[in-house]
């Protein structure tokens, strides 16, 4: 029998604690210890008895993986992975992939030149409700895809914004969730080619972004509009809608809607409308529902680490893939900056 691999995770936050659950549940591997210099998480592992770092160099030099969870703050990311490639340790990298598109490309040049695999933690990929979605605009069910609606609307608590970086730039909905949005409307739509956007700070009056309204041209020809807010309540959000995370209370309502000359798709609810025959505004529309599985996206990205770990698989979103994503989310910033439309192309092309 062989024997399970030991993945080892960086970062005791909530994202690294949820990774070690997983780890700890799982059938197929091991968790080989943490990495955090935290007193906190010093304590966490101790009630746990876990391994523990307060350096993730030493973590690698000492547990010798066969793999590593990266959930550090934005900013570590490059430096942990290019340890991680330096030591041959293949990584799952918490979503974004690094804190700019400049040090991403970094990273993509690392990884091209080393071979050691890099998948990045853009979860909501493994969930089936954004796989169902996918499959049914890429099978030609819509038709030819013309417009995409996103919304993501829902109040954050008050004593969320008592952490100082939440109230400074790179701490708002752009980059904290936007970026899974705009993940999700690439992997289902294809690439985004212009932005337009709008910010604004007022209801809270921080440095930070509490509102942005995106306008977005695919490369397909579809157009999108995705409205953002985390200062009103409101149900429509992935979070509230798709019951994801059971921390949410789950509401019945959409936060995409995709659009094509065929029909038209509500999600998370997954219907599909149409017309039965002699389509147009008048004749009654049909809706049917999307089948969709049931698990785990968390669950399911580890099972796909470890498969990419023994090269069974290629991994789903590589550093580059998730490189686009984030390029797309610092075209929105210059745009909402500039008032000019940017293209995520041109961004890459600066950064190189």
């Amino acid at each position: 029998m062989n024997a399970k691999m030991r993945i080892a995770v960086a970062g005791a936050g909530l994202i690294g604690r949820r990774h070690v659950e997983l780890i700890e549940a799982s059938t197929d591997c091991v968790l080989a210890g943490i990495a955090d210099p935290s007193p906190a998480a010093r304590d966490y592992a101790r009630a746990r008895n876990l391994a523990s770092y307060a350096d993730h160099r030493a973590l690698l030099a000492q547990e010798k993986p066969d793999g590593l969870v990266i959930a550090s703050p934005n900013t570590l990311h490059l430096p942990m992975a290019l340890d991680c490639i330096k030591a041959g340790v293949p990584a799952l990298i918490e979503k974004p992939v690094t804190e700019t598109v400049a040090t991403a490309q970094r990273l993509c040049a690392a990884v091209k030149h080393s071979g050691v695999p890099m998948l990045v933690g853009h979860h909501r990929r493994h969930n089936p409700i954004i796989k169902a979605a996918r499959e049914t605009v890429a099978a030609g069910k819509l038709g030819q895809l013309t417009a995409v609606a996103g919304l993501w609307l829902l109040k954050k608590p008050d004593d969320y914004f008592e952490v100082a970086w939440r109230r400074e730039q790179g701490g708002g909905p752009l980059l904290i969730n936007l970026i899974h949005d705009i993940d999700n409307l690439r992997f289902i739509c294809g690439e985004i080619v212009e932005v337009q956007a709008l910010t604004s700070n007022k209801a809270r009056g921080f440095v930070v972004e509490d509102t942005a309204a995106l306008l977005l041209r695919f490369a397909n020809g579809a157009l999108g509009t995705v409205t953002v807010s985390d200062a009103t309540p409101a149900p429509w959000s992935w979070e509230l809608t798709s019951g994801e995370n059971a921390v949410y209370p789950r509401q019945d309502q959409p936060c995409y809607v995709f659009a094509g000359t065929n029909g038209s798709l509500s999600v998370p609810a997954m219907e599909l409308w149409s017309y039965l025959q002699n389509p147009g505004w008048h004749a009654p529309l049909v809706r049917d529902p999307v089948a969709v599985s049931a698990y785990d996206p968390l669950a399911e990205q580890l099972r796909h680490f470890l498969a990419v770990i023994a090269g069974r698989e290629r991994p789903l979103i590589t550093a580059e893939d998730a490189m686009g994503t984030l390029a797309v989310v610092e075209a929105v910033s210059e745009a909402a900056r500039t008032g000019q439309k940017v293209s995520p192309g041109r961004i890459m092309e600066q950064a190189a």
